[in-house]
């Protein structure tokens, strides 16, 4: 029976393929950029971003890391001063170098032929040395790929006032994409929406596997019971929390023309995550609007215990994890239909016909007039089996 190496940089989704795979005990071994075990000196580095990159379910397991060489790559990265898409694209070529050596001297230690699984756009030398080899190519797509550039480009051009640094991939990053999927034996998606636009794109629908993201949420989150006021007033606005990138692609531009359509009303919009587009100064000292900037992990649950309802208007998502985050908490949300399916329209929050100011807007009025609304939907928010690990391993072995 053959058995699965996992290809990755960084600790995408926590390592959930890696961690699904072991707990059936079809892992042989996991090769990533970075692997910092607990008594590493790494450890100790405060700014170190390496912190993270161990996971106790993969103890047991043959983890190949490269730190060393990970630390130089990203020394010799600033010192060169490339641009963004410079800097990616050559992280994924030496993460691939890399891999292949240790998958070059691991050939000669495996038993029966492996299943190899990396993530797109790190993949495409991977994949063509597990070809020569015989071996079953896996490719795990993070995203919904060039169409969902297309739509990026389409709202930069509505609202180039928020454009920012945003910058289209170099036409070389789409090619070795679509040679990556054409290699590829299955490619895993997390959403019909994923499965729309890479249609769309030209990649085969029979090689396209359909698995939704995992979460497993606190024990914090399992015991937390969420009140809501009788009515909500300008002591007690309803707060509305957008946690992720502040950038085109989440639709913050609808987010900031919902702002205005509701000047006056009870209601705050709390902004978390990293600014990535200029922010006018109308918004930036808008009474009705919170900028809380960055925040770590570890303190993203505080926003979500506080917050009333979760708006995640997407242009366009793989999945969207925040969703399943926010229904950990009883969060109901504000989701668009260009992501990962967590909403049902009416039992755990609202879908948006369509991405916009005015579209948010009506929802969020509906709120303050039928306020007993959001309550009764938080009641209806659950992390139901198929976004658990274990059917992510029943997934994954069907494969």
């Amino acid at each position: 029976m053959s058995t699965w190496i996992c290809c990755q940089i960084g600790a995408r989704e926590h390592y959930t393929i890696p961690r699904a795979l072991h707990q059936q005990r079809k892992l042989s071994h996991l090769i990533t950029d970075a692997w910092v075990n607990p008594s590493s000196p790494l450890k100790t580095i405060t700014q170190s971003g390496l912190k993270e990159r161990f996971h106790p379910d993969l103890a047991g397991v043959e983890v190949y890391g490269f730190n060393t060489s990970l630390i130089y790559f990203e020394i010799t990265q600033k010192l060169q001063k490339n641009f963004p898409w410079q800097k990616i694209i050559a992280r994924n070529s030496w993460f691939q170098k890399q891999v292949i050596k240790k998958l070059t001297k691991l050939t000669t230690k495996l038993s029966d032929p492996p299943i190899i699984f990396s993530y797109s756009y790190a993949a495409l030398e991977i994949l063509k040395f597990a070809k020569k080899q015989g071996w079953r190519t896996i490719l795990g797509q993070i995203d919904p790929g060039l169409w969902e550039e297309k739509i990026v480009i389409q709202e930069s051009e509505k609202y180039p006032q928020f454009r920012g640094n945003w910058q289209p991939a170099p036409i070389e990053y789409w090619q070795k994409w679509q040679e990556e999927c054409e290699l590829a034996d299955d490619i895993v998606i997390n959403s019909e929406w994923s499965q729309k636009l890479l249609q769309k794109a030209g990649v085969s629908v029979n090689k396209l596997q359909l698995i939704p993201l995992v979460y497993t949420p606190p024990q914090t989150a399992n015991q937390f019971i969420r009140i809501y006021p009788e009515s909500f007033s300008k002591q007690r606005p309803l707060r509305v929390l957008f946690l992720g990138q502040v950038i085109l692609r989440k639709g913050i531009a609808a987010v900031l023309d919902a702002v205005d359509l509701l000047a006056g009303y009870p209601i705050e919009f709390w902004i978390v995550g990293n600014q990535y587009i200029d922010i006018p100064p109308h918004f930036q000292n808008h009474s009705q609007i919170r900028w809380i900037g960055q925040v770590n992990r570890s303190e993203t649950a505080k926003y979500y215990q506080l917050a009333d309802v979760f708006l995640f208007p997407t242009l366009s998502d793989g999945f969207g994890l925040t969703q399943l985050e926010a229904q950990a908490w009883q969060l109901p949300i504000i989701a668009s239909e260009n992501c990962g399916k967590v909403v049902v329209d009416g039992v755990n929050g609202w879908l948006l016909p369509q991405v916009s100011g005015q579209e948010i807007a009506n929802i969020l009025k509906t709120c303050l007039d039928i306020p007993q609304q959001p309550e009764i939907l938080a009641k209806n928010c659950e992390i139901t089996h198929k976004f658990t690990i274990e059917n992510l391993a029943e997934q994954l072995i069907k494969l």
